[in-house]
């Protein structure tokens, strides 16, 4: 390829990986889904692109990198706080349940497609696996209970090593067998694999912890030292003991996660970033090389073989994994049926494919239609239907929809018994005994803390939360939570009043609307404002709009003694007015206002 094409075949991708994850947002589907298929159209379809063609003899090494950074973003938010609390179950799913299924689906692929008994074994290792980069996605559209995705979370990127380890150890045995060493050689391989990449992992992880926590870096160096440690500590890894990169940068994230004292929360943002960019890519450029007709060419027994996979081999591993523990059938059968594979499974079977072909074993390269075949089939299935089966089982969260209130002082807790009476949820966070006292005397759920500590971001409950009101008289307590919280509910969703101090500052002195967020009700209203007209008898009335009495005779009937706050419209949605707002209510809604007492204006 020229150079010309080349730049025009990277820029192709890079739209498309943007159009496929704004359909996924746009549509609450899964974007691996939109991925494969652009990829699928790109490549064997339209043969507009090559991979092979367009990196030659880096695609695989860039494949593998690109692999160990997705490991490492996802180990990044495994905290052993949830281990505690979960651990039991994920240990099973990823240690006897990866057992069973690894059986289950050797078996049925050995009997089914007549595979031979190692590439059978080979293709159990790599499709046990899920994996963040479908995992993660899927939740955000399921929304399931916390406990549910706590499990599903952990167990995808624990997994993704695990898999990878396997397949590593079943690659080494095919390859020694020709040998007439191949237990040996395996055992070996597994023992060097794991020490090699435990010993590399944590040694990575407590340098580069060392460094955030004695400020020997800037902080503008964080995100590049992170991605050089992670390229340099797999590399290291790998070049000791083959194919132990993989555990090393899921380790090494596990122990920068869990380091006391280091705060990984803004190299977790860049990583994720990275990894949306990074993952969308790998999907294009790997179903590109898809064999179609090697797809075809398996037949329908593909079908029963995905569903052994569903029915049989997932359901088995759950219910090995959860015997005696708390989950109940609800919680249980929503587990048996969320299982995707993903990207660890396409790369590395693209991977073993190609050296065990060119070892030459007959039928090695059926691994990679195979696989993706089973990663299709996997998420269109589950993503078509495991919103609707959590609602039917009555386990998933509600929409985040309620809202965090900073604040829990007087005027914040008659905004939070308004907003509870709409029927929003509510929780009020404090670091006043006083005010957190009077707000559970009124009936209103509590934080006791500063919502921006460390303790709130393990213990802080955000389950159906999906705005935030500021409402402290503290400017400064206000900016910091909505800086906090902007990357839980989006800039859109961040709401506060202006305190008194800060409205008499300049510009120069005053935070920006950026990190403020936007304002409730009008420019005027601000908290001295707000607590000094209840003070002076003015209340939050609820007033339901219909045929007969519209926005029009509300307007008329109150005038400029109503501040209108809120708006709950006929589907239950409650909008937050702002000066910029262009709620228009219309009858079947509820408005929320401040309104002034009669006698106010005849002063």
């Amino acid at each position: 390829m020229s150079e010309q094409q080349i730049l025009l075949a990277f820029g192709g991708i890079g739209a498309a990986a943007l159009l496929c994850q704004w359909l996924a947002w746009r549509l609450k589907l899964p974007a691996i889904l939109f991925l494969l298929l652009t990829g699928i159209l790109a490549g064997p379809g339209l043969h507009l692109l090559d991979p092979q063609e367009m990196f030659g003899p880096l695609l695989m090494p860039l494949v593998s990198l690109a692999v160990a950074l997705i490991l490492f973003e996802g180990s990044l938010t495994l905290h052993l706080s949830e281990w505690r609390e979960i651990g039991s179950v994920v240990h099973r799913l990823v240690t006897i349940g990866a057992l069973s299924t690894w059986v289950v689906i050797a078996v049925a692929t050995h009997w089914l497609l007549g595979f031979d008994w190692l590439l059978a074994i080979l293709f159990g290792s790599l499709t046990l696996v899920t994996g963040p980069t479908v995992i993660v996605p899927m939740l955000r559209v399921v929304r399931p209970k916390a406990s549910i995705a706590n499990i599903l979370r952990w167990e995808g990127i624990v997994i993704d090593p695990i898999g990878a380890l396997l397949a590593v150890v079943v690659y080494s045995f095919i390859i020694a067998s020709a040998e007439g060493n191949g237990l040996k050689e395996s055992l070996l391989t597994f023992g060097g694999v794991i020490l090699c990449g435990s010993l590399f992992g944590i040694l990575g992880g407590w340098l580069l912890g060392t460094l955030i926590r004695r400020q020997w870096l800037p902080e503008y160096l964080h995100n590049l030292a992170a991605l050089a440690a992670v390229l340099g500590i797999f590399i290291a890894s790998n070049e000791v003991t083959h194919e132990s990169g993989l555990l090393a940068v899921t380790l090494m994230g596990m122990w920068l996660a869990n380091m006391k004292g280091v705060d990984v929360r803004h190299i977790l943002h860049f990583k994720e970033n990275l990894s949306v960019l990074l993952i969308s890519g790998l999907f294009i450029l790997l179903a590109a090389r898809l064999d179609l007709n090697a797809m075809i060419g398996l037949g329908p027994l593909v079908l029963i073989l995905l569903l052994v996979i569903q029915f049989i081999a997932r359901p088995l591993n759950v219910l090995l994994s959860t015997a005696g523990s708390s989950l109940g059938w609800r919680e249980r059968t929503l587990l048996a049926w969320i299982a995707p594979r993903g990207i660890v499974a396409a790369a590395v079977s693209a991977i073993f494919a190609i050296r065990l072909h060119e070892a030459g074993h007959q039928g090695a390269l059926l691994l990679v239609p195979l696989t993706f075949a089973v990663i299709i089939g996997t998420v269109v299935l589950q993503s078509a239907t495991a919103r609707p089966l959590a609602r039917l089982l009555k386990v998933a969260e509600p929409a985040p929809s309620g809202f965090l209130i900073i604040g829990a002082n007087g005027p914040a807790r008659t905004l939070g018994k308004a907003l509870q009476q709409l029927g929003s949820r509510v929780l009020l966070t404090d670091s006043s005994w006083e005010n957190i006292r009077a707000a559970r005397m009124e009936g209103l759920p509590t934080y006791f803390g500063n919502p921006a500590s460390q303790h709130a971001d393990a213990h802080l409950d955000l389950v159906g939360l999906g705005h935030l009101l500021a409402l402290s008289p503290s400017g400064e307590l206000n900016t910091l939570a909505a800086m906090r919280f902007r990357h839980d509910f989006g800039h859109q969703r961040l709401f506060g009043l202006a305190s008194g101090q800060e409205s008499r500052r300049t510009d120069k002195h005053r935070a920006s609307h950026e990190h403020r967020g936007r304002l409730l009700g009008n420019e005027e209203l601000t908290y001295i404002k707000l607590a000094n007209q209840l003070h002076q008898g003015a209340e939050l009335y609820s007033t339901n709009l219909t045929e007969g009495f519209g926005w029009e005779d509300y307007q008329a009937l109150h005038g400029e003694r109503a501040t209108l706050l809120f708006a709950r419209d006929d589907s239950g949605w409650v909008h937050v007015v702002t000066p910029d707002s262009a709620v228009k209510p219309s009858a079947g809604w509820t408005l929320l206002a401040l309104i002034q007492p009669e006698t106010s204006d005849a002063t």
